[in-house]
């Protein structure tokens, strides 16, 4: 049998599973490991995902499940992300698609985040509970490493507000080296069509590792690309790098590194590039394009600040783009 989940498209021969371990083959048929198996959730603001430019100040129900399908060598949730499914962490419960959406709203969230680990795995679940949290009148968010099929993103489009991408590099070999896959180019497609054709709210992440993707020269190409394929208005997120798991032995990302790539993203026409994992840093806060004052302002994902209620500059009548109201 062959998946077409995400675009691994895993040829997964009878009683095993995929490259994810969340897809088996039980007689010719595909079963999800995970539908409804929850291995975290919390209630927290969009702003930690990060979503700077979509309802700031919300909160969302945030859900994880466990797999993910590159395995990255720094990732931050290893223990859910390299987990097996067949052997669920012991705090993992069965929350159902109904008691997803009521949770949310017990929870006084105005919207639902599939994140912490790759969202794409638990698709039929995600696609399940999006259909019900749109006519409750809550958002959607997928925190999403953007491998998903256009297949799967057809089913889901059209109950997906949110798209938050992470986009390690602009290179094939440093795909290669973080995420362990060949086609890299695929997730570029998905983002364009989440953004211009099911209309979602993107916003791309980019954590830099050293001596992975912090080459000035791959950031550059891919600012160029945010700012001709997605448009100069898009937020793009420059994220420290903490050591984690298989990459303990590196260092923290120099903050002189990020700035530096911020600035040549400002330089190619970007408008709104930040610096993020790095507290009390001016480049976490969203200032007007056009007139360069502070419309919001951040002290860790906290909004300490606020000065914009609607697509306006209230300053100097500056289109922003996003939901503020």
């Amino acid at each position: 049998m062959r998946c077409h989940i995400c675009q691994r498209r895993c040829r997964i021969e009878d009683g095993n599973l995929g490259f994810c371990r969340t897809r088996l083959n039980r007689g010719g048929r595909l079963f999800t490991m995970t539908y409804g198996e929850v291995s975290t959730w919390h209630r927290s603001p969009i702003e930690i995902k990060p979503v700077y430019h979509y309802l700031p100040g919300s909160y969302a129900l945030s859900l994880g499940s466990v797999g993910c399908n590159f395995l990255c060598d720094g990732c931050q949730n290893h223990d859910i992300s390299f987990a097996l499914a067949d052997k669920l962490p012991a705090q993992t419960m069965y929350i159902s698609p109904e008691d997803c959406v009521r949770l949310a709203q017990e929870e006084d969230c105005e919207g639902i985040s599939w994140t912490y680990n790759e969202p794409t795995l638990w698709f039929e679940y995600t696609l399940d509970s999006a259909k019900l949290a749109k006519p409750a009148g809550l958002y959607t968010n997928y925190v999403t490493n953007g491998y998903i099929t256009m297949e799967a993103l057809e089913l889901i489009g059209p109950y997906l507000d949110v798209f938050r991408v992470d986009i390690k590099a602009f290179d094939a070999s440093v795909y290669k080296k973080i995420a362990h896959i060949n086609n890299w180019e695929g997730i570029l497609d998905v983002v364009k069509c989440a953004k211009h054709h099911w209309e979602m709210h993107v916003e791309l992440v980019t954590n830099v590792v050293p001596g992975f993707n912090d080459n000035l020269g791959y950031m550059r190409n891919l600012a160029q690309w945010i700012k001709t394929e997605l448009g100069s208005t898009t937020p793009w997120h420059i994220t420290r790098f903490f050591p984690h798991w298989k990459l303990k032995h590196l260092k923290p990302t120099p903050i002189e590194v990020l700035e530096k790539i911020r600035g040549m993203g400002l330089e190619e026409g970007l408008e709104f590039v930040y610096i993020g994992n790095v507290p009390g840093h001016v480049a976490n806060h969203t200032y007007c394009p056009s007139c360069g004052k502070i419309l919001i302002e951040r002290l860790d994902w906290e909004i300490v600040g606020r000065r914009i209620t609607s697509n306006k500059c209230p300053f100097c009548g500056e289109p922003i783009p996003g939901r503020f109201d």
